[in-house]
């Protein structure tokens, strides 16, 4: 389906064009952002711009300070987030601990486990000797093989554990004695996880558990204050390794030390942090490696949606407000601070539009015109059989008739409730009238509000065609050329019959069975191939002729019947249906 990218241009967007120029950047223009786009982005950018300025001019400049004045009394001053959003918003990486590795605890006994003091080893001979015994690893690291002696172990791995025992026994029995082993079970060793963490604590694992297993046993990093690159583990007062989390998020590598007995897990305080929103898969709070930070070591991190061209940053340097628009590739060279809020945005102005055929013609169905092109221009390139296309009739459909339509039909319905749901009665049996009424206006108001226009835009009168500009997203209708009266709405028989010459509208609707008892005669309607909806008795029929016979209002009340009445030509206008009341 093709994006859409006209719609009007909304106050908080004009703010960003109005940043642009006032920074001295070669702005592209916001408007062509599709409908969809903006409706997502909307609350961040009004956000981001509320308590912005555009460069006041000198009559204006007491009105700014005073304006700043407040904003900084009321704590507005600055860059700000809607509600929802600062709910919604998490440190990235804070979907690690929903409680994924609490369940999921170590044996111990993977291949790069490293023997400690405690483990137990089973050891089994067999040939010119045999034995069968569980040995324990004592506080020296060794295991005691009778007949053999220690054998040193700490520190082995759990693969290479058999090799170093077979050959520990066979210096002393180098024929017939066969030799197997296998590390039974492991000391769990207990390890302190505080700093910034939810549950600081004292916790049990084994030796080869991740640091994520002890962290999701404090119930993870604490989103408000602990940091997700800075992590010590420290063991006997000495730093024995760094973890930054964000190399496991984004490139699967996690590497530490084996833990050990009284080791220490700190989570220290978060460093830098910038807020990612606008055209990002997901809104992020990013924590930054201490030190200058620019754009780029944010793009880096920030999920950036397909098409993103700038990005505005709004942030404070010292006690001002500061904020700037930039092109993406200057971004990357941006000096950032922390505490900025970043909205990445795809404001690229296309060059091009897309405008797709329907109905009767040869060829392709899109085509990819330079903005500007006009319909005939358009028309020129497309080729059609003239025996089969009604090439007369040509009409397009547009988006943007389709919403103002909309928006005609629903201001229509809201007077109709509001003028006569609301009035008063005088009588009891003007009550009970008035009811009855009310039933009908509001099931005609539901039924009516699910009509969708279809933004028919006439461009044909008379077999003469209006040059218009096209836009993006238009849908060109070359209607095929048909013999047939389509004859609908309140008739007992809706049907397509033969057009024949010097037949009226009445001479159809009686060979569709006639007016069906909710008729109302006098509404008729013709609906042209070219979109134009005319009444019966102001035109002559001319084949493809849609007759539609609207209903009858069943009310005595004139002014709730010449406003039904007024709604459903608008309905048949918008649609080519008569909707049934």
């Amino acid at each position: 389906m093709i994006t859409r990218h006209f719609a009007s241009v909304v106050t908080a967007l004009l703010f960003v064009v109005t940043s642009i120029v006032s920074v001295g950047v070669s702005a592209q223009s916001i408007g062509d952002i599709p409908a969809s786009q903006r409706e997502r982005l909307m609350p961040q950018i009004q956000a981001a711009t509320e308590s912005a300025g555009s460069g006041p001019s000198e009559a204006d400049a007491a009105d700014q300070e005073r304006q700043a004045r407040t904003l900084r009394s009321t704590g507005t001053y600055g860059p700000i987030l809607t509600e929802q959003q600062q709910e919604e918003l998490q440190p990235f990486g804070a979907e690690l601990f929903a409680g994924g590795f609490r369940g999921l605890r170590s044996d111990g006994l993977n291949p790069d486990y490293r023997v400690l003091p405690g483990d137990q080893v089973t050891l089994r001979l067999w040939g010119a000797v045999e034995m069968d015994r569980v040995l324990p690893v004592d506080a020296q690291g060794n295991i005691f093989i009778p007949a053999v002696g220690p054998v040193q172990v700490e520190g082995v791995s759990h693969s290479q554990l058999d090799s170093v025992v077979k050959s520990a026994v066979r210096r002393v029995y180098p024929d017939n004695v066969n030799v197997y082993t296998n590390l039974q079970g492991v000391q769990p060793v207990s390890v302190f996880v505080t700093g910034y963490v939810n549950k600081p604590g004292r916790y049990v694992g084994v030796p080869s558990d991740s640091i994520l297993y002890l962290l999701d046993q404090a119930s993870g990093i604490d989103e408000e204050l602990g940091s997700y690159r800075d992590i010590k583990l420290s063991r006997n007062g000495e730093v024995i390794a760094r973890i930054d989390l964000y190399d496991f998020l984004l490139q699967g590598t996690l590497n530490h030390p084996q833990l050990q007995e009284g080791d220490t897990l700190l989570v220290e305080k978060r460093g830098p942090a910038i807020t990612a929103l606008g055209d990002v898969s997901k809104p992020y709070l990013f924590e930054l490696s201490p030190g200058p930070l620019t754009g780029s070591m944010l793009s880096e991190l920030a999920p950036l949606r397909p098409g993103v061209s700038h990005a505005l940053i709004r942030g404070k340097r010292g006690t001002a407000p500061y904020s700037e628009y930039l092109p993406l590739e200057r971004f990357e060279s941006a000096e950032l601070a922390n505490g900025d809020e970043v909205l990445f945005l795809a404001d690229q102005r296309s060059q091009n539009l897309v405008v797709q055929l329907e109905g009767a013609y040869l060829g392709k169905s899109y085509y990819v015109v330079p903005k500007g092109t006009s319909l005939h221009e358009l028309l020129n390139e497309i080729a059609i059989n003239p025996e089969e296309t009604a090439w007369e009739s040509i009409s397009l459909r547009r988006e943007t008739v389709a919403e103002r339509q909309k928006e005609a039909l629903n201001d229509s319905l809201r007077r109709l409730e509001t003028t006569y749901l609301g009035a008063s009665s005088s009588t009891a049996e003007e009550s009970a009238i008035r009811v009855q009424e009310a039933e009908l206006i509001s099931r005609f108001v539901e039924e009516a509000r699910k009509v969708e226009p279809n933004g028919r835009l006439v461009v044909a009168h008379q077999g003469k065609l209006v040059d218009v500009r096209l836009q993006d997203g238009d849908t060109i209708t070359l209607p095929q050329r048909t013999d047939a009266i389509l004859v609908s709405g309140e008739v007992y028989i809706p049907q397509s019959l033969v057009y024949i010459p010097g037949r009226s509208a009445r001479d159809y609707i009686d060979a569709a069975g006639g007016f069906s008892q909710h008729a109302n005669p006098d509404h008729i309607l013709i609906a042209r191939q070219n979109g134009e909806v005319r009444d019966a008795g102001e035109v002559q029929l001319l084949p493809g002729d849609q007759i539609l016979v609207l209903p009858k209002v069943e009310t005595k009340n004139l002014q709730i019947a010449s406003t039904v009445t007024q709604i459903l030509y608008q309905i048949a206008v918008a649609t080519k249906v008569a909707l049934d009341l």
